[in-house]
C-alpha cells in the first residue's frame, strides 16, 4: 500500500520526511494515530526498511527508492538506530554482543566493538549485566540494551516503535528519560506511540489518519534553546581502517550462531547430518580397506622378491594344448642361467600328496624346486638349512617344511630337524624350516613342503617337464629383460609356448582392480551424500522459516543480504563438516573393529582421504545450503520483522 504520509504535494516530501525544521538542531518527533493508520509503515519507510509505493523519500538529497540493498543496509547501519516495542534482542547473545551487533556489520574490530558496547551499556546503567542473555533481563533492561544497540554506530536518527508499550511504569519513565537525554545530546528521535504522555514529551507531534497526515504541530521551543547538556555518550570509532576485518568478524560470529543453532536442536541436527556421516564413512572405509588390501598384496609380492619373474608353460594362461603345457624342460635351465641379468633361478613342480607321521595324516602342498629357490623367491629360513645342489643332483630325499607344518606336527617350539616324514610313499628327512608368509595369495592354513625337484619328478610325480621356472633378476634392469627372456625361449622352442609374469604386472592388475572397486563403491556412497545434502537443504529451509524475525532484526541493524547469505551458508557448511568429522570417526571405528575380526588386511586412513572427505562435506554444505541462504538474503526486512 502507498504511504500517503510520505507522498507530499507536487512531488515533494512533507515536513515529516525532512531532516529538520530548526536550523542546526535535531528534533524529537512523536507520530500518533489509531492502529492501522500507517504509523509503523511511515517509521519503516523513514528507516529504509520499506519503500514507498508512490512519492519520494530523500536522505541527504538521495532518493531512497533508487538505492540498492547494500546502500540501504549502510544507511540503516550507520545513520539510523531502531528501538522496537518487543526489544527484539537475539536470545542466544549476551547483552554485550546484542548491543555490539550493528558494529559487527560495520566492520569494527572485536576489541573496539566490545569497548564501545560496554561503554554504552554502562552509560545506560547496564554495566553489571554485560554477560546476561535477554531471558535473564527484565523488560526495562532489555529495552536499555536495545537503546545501546541503536546507538552503537552513532544513531543520528533514533526510530522507536512503541518503545514503552511493553514496560511497567518505572521502566516506562526510565526509557523516556533516556530518550530525552539522547535528544539533548544531538540525536533526532522519532517515536511511534499511542501513549499521550509519550507524545506530550516530544517537541513535535504528527498525527496520521488512514495513511495521511491530519495534524503537524509543535509543543515547545526548538531544541537549540536547551541548555542542559549531560555527559555525552562515547563516539563510535572510525570504521574505515577496521573494515578489513569484516569477513573474519562476520565469519566468527556466523560460526558462533551456527554452533548455537545446532546445540539448540541437537537431535534434528544429528538426524540431518546422518546421511553425510554414512556417506563419508562409507567412502573413507571403502577407500581405506581397498588401499589396505592393495598394500598387503603388493607387500606379499615384494616379499617374494622385488625383481622376480615367473615363466609358465602354455601359450597363455588357461591354455589347454597338452604339448604347450609340457614346454618347460631341463635344457632350458642352463640357457637362462647363462644370461648376465639373471641372479638366480629354480624350476618349480607342484603336488598335493598326503603326509604321514606316526598315526597323523595331513594334506600338504609340495614344491619341487632347485637349490637356489630360497634366493630366487626370497624365502627365509627359521631353522636349519636349504638343500644343496648336490642334494638336487643325487635326488636326495630331504625336505624343508614351513612353520605351519612344524606347528601341526611338532608343536610351535618343537625341533623337527632330522625327523622323518612320509610324503606319498617317499620318506623325507627334514633339514630346514622356512618362515611362513601370511599372504592374501595363499590361505594361512596351507601346509608347504619343499624338496629337490629331481626327487619330486622321479619319486612323487614322475614327469620330465616343469610347471614353472622362477627367476630372480639383478637390480637395474627393465622391461627389456622380460622381452629378452621371451625371445630367447621362443627361439629355442621354435614357437611361443609359454607366458611370463612379473610382480609389476600383478601389482598393476591388482591396483587397477582395487581402484575400479573403490570407484564403484564410492559412487554408491555418493548417493548417501546426496540424500544427506537434501536433508541439509530441507532443515536449512525450516531454519530460515523459524528464524525469519531474527533475519529481520539483523537487516534492521545493518546486515547486508550477503551477510545473511553468508550466515546460513556457514550453518549448512558447519552441519556438513561436523557430519564429515563424525564420518571420519565412524570409518576409523570400522577399521578398528575390522582389525579385531581379522588380521590379514589393515584399513589405511590416508590424510589425503580425510582432507578429501572434509572438503566433500564442505562442498555438500555449500551446494545444498545455497538455496536456503539465498532465500534468507532475499527476505523483505519489514515482512521478516512482522513474523515470529
Amino acid at each position: 500500500m502507498a504511504c500517503r504520509a510520505c507522498t507530499g504535494t507536487a512531488g515533494k516530501p512533507p515536513r515529516c520526511c525532512r531532516a529538520s525544521t530548526c536550523a542546526s538542531t535535531r528534533e524529537r518527533v512523536a507520530i500518533i494515530g489509531r492502529s492501522g493508520s500507517g504509523k509503523s509503515t511511515l517509521l519503516n519507510i523513514l528507516g529504509c526498511l520499506d519503500r514507498p509505493s508512490a512519492g519520494a523519500y530523500r536522505i541527504a538529497g538521495q532518493d531512497a527508492s533508487l538505492l540498492g540493498p547494500d546502500a540501504l543496509a549502510a544507511l540503516r547501519r550507520e545513520y539510523f538506530g531502531f528501538i522496537f516495542q518487543r526489544y527484539d534482542l537475539l536470545p542466544h547473545l549476551s547483552a554485550l554482543d546484542n548491543a555490539g551487533m550493528p558494529a559487527l556489520y560495520a566492520g569494527m574490530e572485536r576489541a573496539a566493538r566490545d569497548q564501545r558496547a560496554r561503554a554504552l551499556l554502562e552509560r545506560l546503567g547496564m554495566g553489571h549485566r554485560l554477560d546476561y542473555r535477554p531471558a535473564q533481563l527484565s523488560g526495562g533492561q532489555q529495552q536499555r540494551v536495545s537503546i545501546a544497540r541503536a546507538l552503537m554506530n552513532g544513531g543520528a536518527v533514533i526510530l522507536a516503535d512503541e518503545p514503552t508499550g511493553a514496560l511497567d511504569r518505572a521502566s516506562h519513565h526510565d526509557v523516556l528519560a533516556q530518550l530525552r537525554a539522547l535528544h539533548r545530546e544531538g540525536h533526532t528521535i522519532v517515536i511511534v506511540t499511542h501513549d499521550p504522555e509519550v507524545a506530550a514529551s516530544a517537541d513535535r507531534i504528527i498525527e496520521i489518519q488512514d495513511g495521511a497526515i491530519v495534524a503537524d504541530r509543535r509543543t515547545g521551543a526548538c531544541p537549540s534553546a536547551r541548555t542542559s547538556q549531560p555527559a555525552r555518550l562515547p563516539e563510535p570509532p572510525a570504521a574505515g581502517g577496521a573494515r578489513r576485518a569484516l569477513p573474519f568478524a562476520t565469519l566468527r560470529a556466523g560460526l558462533g550462531t551456527a554452533w548455537h543453532a545446532m546445540l539448540t536442536h541437537r537431535m534434528r541436527a544429528l538426524l540431518t547430518m546422518l546421511g553425510i556421516v554414512i556417506g563419508i564413512a562409507s567412502v573413507i572405509a571403502v577407500v581405506g580397506l581397498g588401499e589396505g588390501a592393495k598394500r598387503r598384496v603388493v607387500a606379499d609380492f615384494h616379499a617374494m622378491g622385488s625383481h622376480t619373474m615367473d615363466i609358465y608353460p602354455g601359450a597363455e594362461r588357461g591354455g589347454e594344448d597338452p604339448r604347450a603345457l609340457q614346454s618347460l624342460r631341463e635344457a632350458d635351465l642352463p640357457v637362462l642361467a647363462a644370461q648376465p641379468y639373471v641372479d638366480s633361478l629354480s624350476p618349480v613342480t607342484y603336488g598335493t600328496p598326503a603326509l604321514r607321521r606316526g598315526n597323523r595324516r595331513l594334506d600338504v602342498s609340495t614344491l619341487g624346486v632347485g637349490h637356489a629357490y630360497a634366493r630366487a623367491s626370497n624365502t627365509r629360513l627359521a631353522a636349519g638349512t636349504w638343500f644343496s645342489a648336490d642334494d638336487v643332483a643325487r635326488r636326495a630325499q630331504v625336505a624343508v617344511i614351513d612353520e605351519n607344518l612344524r606347528t601341526r606336527l611338532f608343536g610351535a617350539h618343537g625341533d623337527p630337524l632330522g625327523e622323518i616324514v612320509l610324503v606319498g610313499q617317499v620318506p623325507l628327512r627334514i633339514v630346514g624350516v622356512a618362515v611362513s608368509r601370511k599372504s592374501l595369495l595363499d590361505g594361512d592354513d596351507t601346509l608347504w613342503i619343499w624338496l629337490p625337484y629331481t626327487t619330486h619328478m622321479s619319486r612323487l610325480a614322475p614327469q620330465d617337464y616343469f610347471q614353472g621356472i622362477k627367476l630372480r633378476l639383478k637390480p637395474g634392469g627393465g622391461a627389456w629383460q622380460v622381452a629378452d627372456v621371451e625371445r630367447l625361449l621362443a627361439r629355442r622352442h621354435g614357437r611361443k609356448d609359454f607366458f611370463v609374469t612379473t610382480n609389476d604386472s600383478f601389482i598393476r592388475s591388482i591396483e587397477g582392480t582395487a581402484n575400479a572397486l573403490t570407484l564403484m563403491v564410492s559412487a554408491i556412497a555418493v548417493v548417501s551424500l546426496v540424500v544427506g545434502g537434501v536433508g541439509v537443504m530441507n532443515i536449512m529451509l525450516v531454519s530460515v522459516s523459524e528464524r525469519t524475525r531474527e533475519i529481520g532484526i539483523r537487516m534492521a541493524v545493518g546486515a547486508r543480504p550477503s551477510d545473511i547469505r553468508q550466515q546460513f551458508l556457514i550453518e549448512a557448511v558447519l552441519i556438513c563438516l561436523v557430519g564429515g568429522v563424525l564420518g571420519v570417526v565412524m570409518a576409523w571405528a570400522i577399521g578398528i573393529v575390522f582389525g579385531w575380526l581379522q588380521d590379514a588386511i589393515a584399513m589405511y586412513l590416508s590424510p589425503l582421504a580425510v582432507l578429501g572427505a572434509c572438503a566433500t562435506a564442505a562442498a555438500t554444505g555449500i551446494g545444498f545450503g545455497f538455496v536456503p541462504a539465498r532465500n534468507a538474503s532475499k527476505l523483505d526486512p519489514v515482512a521478516a520483522l512482522a513474523r515470529g
